[in-house]
Formats: C-alpha cells, sequence, structure tokens
C-alpha cells in the first residue's frame, strides 16, 4: 500500500506491473491489470511526476521502472520532510495561541470585549461548562493536559460525558502520552472510548481547552493553575485559530487503542519531545509539567538523552539531534 507516498491505486498496479514484466506497453498493461487505456496513461504520467519510471533508451521498452530501492526511498524521505514540516506548523501554531491567550489573559473582565469573558474559580468554570453541555449540537472537543486525571475529576465528568454521549454528540479528546502508564486514567479514556468518544494522545499539550461545534470555546487562563480561572470565548476569530490548533495537534496525536509510534530515528515520541524542550533551554521540572510526568522522570529522560547524544548540554543535545535527523533543522 503505496498510497501514503503520493501513489493512486492504479499507478502503484502499472509500477508494480512495470516492475515485473519491464516490456509491457499501455496496452498490455491496459488488458493484465483490467484498467482503461486513458486510466493507465494518467497511471504513467503520475509516475513519470514521482520520478518513478523514465523513458527508455531500449528500442524494445519505451519506458523503465526506477528500481524501489531507489524511487520509493526518495518519496519516503520527501513524505518524512513534509511530516517534519507539519510538525513545525503544529508548535508554530502552538506558540501563537498561547501568546494570544497570555495578551487576553491579562486583561480584566470589563476590557475583553463581547466576545471574551472571564470566569473567576473553579464553581464559575464547572458552572459555566454545564451550561455548555445543554447547548452542545454537534461536537465537543478537548485538550486534557496533566497528565492523569484525578479520581475525583474523572468521576465527576462521567455524567456529563455519558449524557453528551447519548445524544450522538461527536467527541474528541486528546490527552497526554503519560495517561498511558496511569491506569485509573487509561481505565476512564477506554470507557470514553467505550461510550462512543475518541481519545488521542500527544506528548505534550499547549493549555486545558474545550471547543463547542466550533462556535464557543473555554480555556485555562493559566495552564499552570487550571482552577483559577478560564475565558469564555464566543469571539469567530479566536475560535477559528484554536479549532485550527485542535485539528493540527489532532492529526500528529496516537490512537489511544494503538500502541505509540517511533518518531524518526531511534527515538520514542516522549524522547523526542524531552530533545526539542531540553532545546529550548527548559528545566526538568519545567519538561515534567509539561508532559504530565514526574520530574524524577523527566530527569532520568533528559540524563539518558544527554548520553546517548553524546551532548555535554541542552542546546547541544539539540544540535545532534538536528544532525541525526531526530528533529527538523528549522525547529
Amino acid at each position: 500500500m503505496l498510497g501514503p507516498l503520493g501513489l493512486s491505486a492504479a499507478a502503484e498496479a502499472v509500477y508494480r506491473e512495470l516492475l515485473a514484466h519491464p516490456l509491457s506497453g499501455v496496452a498490455e498493461l491496459s488488458g493484465q491489470l483490467e484498467l482503461s487505456e486513458d486510466a493507465v496513461r494518467d497511471a504513467l504520467d503520475q509516475l513519470f511526476e514521482l520520478a518513478l519510471i523514465r523513458t527508455s533508451s531500449a528500442d524494445e521498452s519505451p519506458m523503465r521502472a526506477i528500481s524501489p530501492d531507489l524511487g520509493l526511498m526518495k518519496l519516503l524521505a520527501r513524505r518524512q520532510a513534509e511530516l517534519a514540516e507539519q510538525q513545525q506548523h503544529v508548535e508554530q501554531s502552538r506558540a501563537a495561541t498561547a501568546e494570544l491567550i497570555a495578551q487576553y489573559a491579562q486583561r480584566d473582565t470589563m476590557s475583553m470585549g463581547a466576545g471574551i469573558r472571564y470566569l473567576r474559580g473553579i464553581d464559575a468554570i464547572r458552572d459555566h461548562l454545564e451550561a455548555l453541555n445543554d447547548d452542545v449540537k454537534e461536537e465537543f472537543l478537548t485538550f486534557a493536559p496533566g497528565g492523569p486525571q484525578t479520581p475525583a475529576n474523572m468521576e465527576a465528568s462521567r455524567p456529563l460525558n455519558r449524557r453528551l454521549l447519548s445524544r450522538g454528540i461527536t467527541m474528541r479528546t486528546v490527552y497526554l502520552d503519560s495517561i498511558r502508564r496511569d491506569a485509573p486514567t487509561a481505565g476512564h479514556a477506554a470507557w470514553l472510548t467505550e461510550q462512543g468518544a475518541h481519545i488521542r494522545t500527544v506528548p505534550t499539550l499547549p493549555n486545558r481547552m474545550i471547543i463547542i461545534d466550533r462556535r464557543s470555546a473555554l480555556i485555562a487562563s493559566d495552564s499552570d493553575s487550571t482552577a483559577d480561572g478560564a475565558l469564555a470565548i464566543t469571539d469567530p476569530g479566536v475560535i477559528s485559530l484554536m479549532c485550527r490548533l485542535f485539528d493540527l495537534v489532532w492529526d500528529s496525536a496516537e490512537p489511544f487503542g494503538a500502541a505509540p509510534q517511533r518518531s524518526s530515528g531511534e527515538l520514542t515520541r516522549q524522547q523526542t519531545e524531552v530533545v526539542r524542550l531540553m532545546a529550548e533551554g527548559r528545566t526538568d521540572e519545567s519538561i515534567a509539567n509539561s508532559m504530565g510526568i514526574s520530574t524524577r522522570t523527566a530527569r532520568r529522560l533528559t540524563t539518558g538523552l544527554l548520553t546517548h547524544l553524546g551532548a555535554r548540554s541542552r542546546f547541544q543535545a539539540g544540535v545532534r539531534a538536528v544532525q541525526l535527523g531526530y528533529l527538523p533543522s528549522h525547529l
């Protein structure tokens, strides 16, 4: 299956057939693959664009398929570069969103305008969230940072979640990868999945966030102390930015039911994220808070990565990670 590399099903079939029967022309390919000659020509055009076939200098064959170890490896490298660029867009969007939220969070309630309202304290947040839940028509999107969730929060959220899902609401939640190693939180995520929710995980998240029907949202005013207050947002421009951020993060996240995939090279996704945070100059405590892990675990990871990368400092670890292909060069 070479679709992820940019090949249509017809182009892949033609490429495989040319590898097996190099002398085949359009008519032969059409008959062997049960495709129309126009479909074969379209497939050949695609293969030429992807540099998987070339015009042959031999009289008996008008075209020549490039061997997979050359052609496909180039396509794979291109796809990896595209994925790295997509991840960079995610990080840029996170930074832009964090900056925008920080600007709004510094304002007082009177100066926020009609599209932004400040909610002070956990009780006000819960009251507003319950009212929002009653208004959901189609979609409920959530970022749930902080790693393992408290039993009280999980228990309190179940009736609301059950009510939403029973109404056929689409629920998508992104947790941190660290919940996979916490039995109670993993159990809660499994319960949500059984009820019909869609759960994915990532190494880090920018803030706690809820988006309702892509028209209103709730986001913590302080990502380090989410119970202190929240911003209730209905401003269309801010909502659009938040939805874009959610979609980018969701696309790069791992489904909860699947085993996390290794990133490029030999590092896991967790290790890759730790290297990125180290390159930013983050402390072990800051890394632990971002990833929902203990400071001891963060310290063990950073120490191990310094050794693995042969680096003496966090900055040097970032440089080495780029050189070895673990991180994109434009980070």
